[in-house]
């Protein structure tokens, strides 16, 4: 990845970091109705899921320069989801405590290590795939 690309992706992670404290903040008094369930889920956890998926697959794609090996990828991938969790418990913890308007919910916070998680093992899947074939490429050219 080239150095502007790399420039790009961590602007865009550190604007959707301040997009996500300001959904999880912010008092919307305008709101159009929204179904109370989405697939026969609760409508509310389906946002939080959907608001925390994204965060360690633009972490990777914002730091990949870090992953250069399994046991790296690893490492990178559970400090990654441990940063995601801190600002999951975060929010949930500011709600409850600093608005009157919001609360903190557990299953809120479920639904968001659930997403960190799934895109956690995605991003561990890719980089060692990318892995793989840069050293198989590697391997060809060598020879």
């Amino acid at each position: 990845m080239s150095r502007k690309q790399r420039i790009l992706f961590r602007i865009i992670f550190f604007l959707y970091i301040a997009t996500v404290l300001l959904l999880c903040f912010c008092q919307f008094n305008s709101v159009p109705h929204v179904p109370r369930t989405f697939l026969g889920f609760p409508t509310d956890k389906v946002v939080h899921f959907c608001m925390f998926l994204p965060f360690p697959i633009l972490a990777f794609l914002a730091f990949d320069q870090f992953t250069d090996t399994v046991p790296a990828t690893l490492g990178f991938a559970f400090g990654t989801f441990l940063l995601g969790a801190l600002l999951a418990m975060g929010t949930e913890w500011g709600q409850a405590t600093f608005t009157n308007y919001r609360s903190g919910d557990r299953l809120d916070l479920m639904a968001d290590f659930l997403a960190l998680g799934i895109s956690t093992v995605i991003i561990i899947v890719w980089d060692i795939v990318k892995q793989y074939l840069s050293r198989r490429k590697a391997c060809k050219e060598s020879s």
